[in-house]
């Protein structure tokens, strides 16, 4: 016979197994019918947590609590590893009524523990658990690292199912931080390998995911058979859930399609279950387009009351909460209401501040403003609607640069929308020349011409036309062709498109600083090709300077220092692999360059000295001009990952790449950096800061000036180019104009070289 202790056991182990299988009330059952004594210690601990679970997952919440409250009584009298478990129960319960903040401090008790038991499993269950919660919480970076870390240790140590989930959570915080294209890798990867696992929760979870960004993307034939398909196999599983969230999904893909009908429905479906299960925060994403449904149809009572209710829902996740803001702020612009309008526009982007401003990762801040690109947008259109341009520009402004400027001590992080009393004709005064900003929209764009004297608006095409065209005529220029001699149209229009408007503005050989927006950061606007009196290139008529915003501007040295002249100049390594042979024409740019500084006020470092570790230790601040001669690397999905290709570093760590993120670590006061290198100033666009990669990174660093490349450039014209560049400076030029200078002497010298793929790629970009 059975002592009672193990006929606990044995009971705790059925009832676990009815419990996992969703059989809550057998389970209850099955522990109550136990005729045996109560049990003690750790089992009678167990025995309450399960209780407790079991309560839970049938939504007695009261009863749940209990378990859990007498379960702890017993935990504080002991040091069973059962408590942990009893804690993370109870978290589970909290996230279950909407507590995220107190299931957190549940699910961080169970870390520890779980880190010191060596139990690998249970501590990457603990630590997908503090993900969901920071997840739920809109904590989307601090998501973000422990479902890596959950990922990582998963993986090395062969739990697939974790492993699954912790991708997922990993493709939802990029997703909701503004990395779509990472997101939708990870949701496809994730929605396979739950299929394998058999796993058919979170193969409906992933695939509903992976559909919201192909809608983002207005992809809406590949979103719809994907949110259908998560439908069919939330049905054949019954899990409500995931039926309400499939449900949801149609509803926003059908509003955005026009399938007003199917929207209701879908949303009329999805929020009698919500209802059912008394889930609030499953309410409010069909109320939302209800009230998009309803503000279609015209009927503004019943669409004001809907986004009321999700911006009001204390169960509402933020980043609902700035759209159901800016749906309203859009009703009333469409009733004419402007006052109101302004009002809520207002108030969703202040939603949006605070959140960013609860991250904590630069790396987090980058991508998030594309969270908010639709209301930025919305917000501008109706303050130039109604004549206020220059507050228009100011709102375009403080959208620019933001995690630049917060970097470099220039803003600080705000949970509020407070754009900068800017005065743009001083900050052109203090610039020397003429801005042109840009913003680029689905419906319009603009372009602010910004003198000395005043400030003027013209209105753009929309931004899908300009864009292609950008593109094209890039493809046009990365290559050895002539686009002047071809009369390239392209390149003619675009001049039409961004330039003509304005260039009754522009004084004779103008200094032109370009903010540019979208794709534009891709161009380079001396290309563009300028018919009259006869075709050329604009760099003959102006000077050209690259900045992310009138802020910056506003703080940035407008030349030279006058202290030391000192030079750091770095490169012509070693070649670390095949994919990065030694540049044949490194040794003689990096002579050209060292022979215009004195042997005493300049440190060369190159070859097996060339290192990563060299540069990071070498006291870079030190120096007034630094100067890479080198490989580039450009990362289009983690752009902080482009690096500097250098020589291997020695001993354990062999790395060769001096990485972006390495570099904003490493302070400068440089009056000049020069990145003679292919892509250094990235591939990558981020939303409101432009291209982030080397170039950004020195920006970020503190440097006052950066040169950099938009494509690949030929080491050998790159080395003449330099070398007239430096020259130029020691005649006394600024940065800009003794570039413009080098530029021209490729243009004009009558050899290969005068066409742009030689010597536009290089352009300035403006720091401190």
């Amino acid at each position: 016979m059975l002592s009672a202790e193990w006929a606990w056991r044995f009971t705790i182990l059925r009832a676990t197994a009815l419990h996992d299988r969703g059989m809550d009330e057998q389970t209850l059952k099955l522990i109550a019918s136990e005729p045996t004594l109560v049990p003690s210690g750790e089992l009678a601990i167990k025995k309450q947590r399960l209780e407790g679970q079991a309560y839970s997952s049938l939504h007695r919440f009261a009863e749940a609590e209990q378990k859990f409250d007498e379960a702890e009584q017993l935990c504080a009298l002991s040091d069973y590893l059962a408590c942990a478990d009893v804690s993370g129960a109870r978290g589970v319960m909290e996230m279950n009524l909407g507590h995220y903040v107190r299931a957190q401090g549940f699910f961080a008790r169970v870390l520890p523990r779980a880190s010191e038991s060596g139990d690998h499993f249970w501590e990457a269950s603990a630590m997908l658990d503090l993900s969901w919660s920071a997840d739920e919480q809109t904590h989307f970076d601090e998501a973000l690292d422990w479902s890596t870390r959950a990922w990582r240790i998963s993986v090395e140590k062969g739990f697939p199912d974790i492993a699954q989930a912790a991708l997922g959570n990993m493709g939802w915080a990029y997703y909701k931080l503004g990395e779509p294209e990472k997101a939708l890798q990870m949701f496809v990867e994730a929605a396979q390998q739950a299929k394998k696992l058999g796993d058919v929760s979170d193969q409906v979870k992933w695939l509903t995911n992976a559909g919201y960004i192909y809608m983002d993307a207005d992809d809406f034939k590949t979103a719809r058979p994907s949110f259908q398909q998560s439908l069919q196999l939330a049905r054949q599983i019954n899990s409500r859930e995931d039926i309400i969230n499939s449900l949801i999904a149609l509803a926003f893909v059908s509003e955005q399609t026009n399938k007003l009908d199917d929207a209701g429905r879908y949303a009329d479906e999805a929020l009698v279950k919500a209802r059912e299960d008394n889930n609030g925060r499953d309410q409010v994403y069909p109320r939302l387009v209800q009230g998009r449904v309803a503000a279609r149809l015209h009927d503004a009572t019943a669409a004001e009351n809907a986004f009321h209710e999700v911006a009001q829902s204390p169960d509402c996740p933020v980043f609902l909460k700035w759209e159901a803001e800016r749906s309203l702020a859009r009703l009333y612009e469409d009733e004419n209401q402007f006052d109101s309008a302004n009002r809520e526009y207002r108030t969703a982007l202040t939603t949006f501040e605070t959140a960013r401003s609860q991250l904590k990762h630069e790396d987090s801040r980058l991508p998030f403003l594309s969270n908010a690109s639709h209301i930025y947008d919305d917000y501008i259109h109706l303050l130039v609607a109604r004549g206020k341009m220059a507050e228009a520009l100011q709102v375009a402004d403080f959208s620019r640069g933001r995690t630049l400027a917060e970097g470099l001590g220039l803003l600080q992080k705000g949970s509020s929308f407070k754009p900068d009393r800017l005065d743009p004709p001083g900050v052109a005064r203090q610039a020397g020349g003429t801005i042109f900003f840009y913003w680029l929209s689905e419906r319009s764009s603009y372009l602010w011409a910004i003198t000395p004297k005043k400030i003027s608006l013209f209105p753009l095409p929309a931004s899908a036309e300009i864009e292609a065209a950008v593109e094209r005529y890039h493809k046009a220029l990365d290559g050895p062709q002539d686009v002047l001699e071809s009369s390239n149209n392209v390149g003619s229009s675009l001049y039409r498109t961004l330039i003509a408007p304005a260039r009754e503005l522009l004084p004779a050989s103008a200094k032109v600083i370009i903010i540019p927006d979208g794709k534009l950061n891709n161009l380079n606007f001396e290309t563009l090709l300028v018919p009259e009196p006869a075709l050329h290139y604009w760099i003959d008529d102006v000077t050209v300077v690259n900045a992310n915003s009138l802020r910056l501007l506003t703080a940035s040295h407008p030349s030279i220092s006058k202290r030391s002249r000192r030079l750091l100049l770095f490169g012509n390594a070693v070649s670390p692999s095949p994919e990065y042979p030694e540049l044949s024409n490194a040794t003689v740019e990096m002579t050209s360059i060292a022979k215009h500084f004195p042997a005493a006020h300049e440190r060369v470092v190159e070859r097996e000295q060339a290192t990563p570790a060299a540069y990071l230790a070498g006291n870079p601040e030190q120096f007034s001009y630094i100067h890479f001669v080198a490989h580039g690397m450009a990362s289009r999905l983690s752009p902080l990952d482009s690096a500097i290709v250098l020589s291997r570093n020695s001993g354990e760590n062999a790395n060769f790449k001096l990485y972006a993120r390495d570099i904003i670590q490493r302070p400068v006061r440089a009056d000049l950096v020069t990145i003679s290198a292919c892509y250094g100033a990235g591939t990558r666009a981020y939303s409101g800061e432009g291209l982030v990669g080397l170039s950004w990174a020195f920006l970020r660093a503190g440097a006052h000036n950066v040169v950099a490349a938009l494509w690949e450039a030929s080491d050998v014209s790159a080395g003449q180019l330099m070398d007239k560049f430096y020259e130029e400076l020691n005649h006394g030029k600024s940065p800009d104009t003794a570039l413009r200078s080098a530029k021209l002497s490729l243009l004009h010298s009558g050899s290969a070289f005068r066409k742009p793929f030689y010597w536009a790629p290089f352009q300035l970009y403006s720091g401190l």
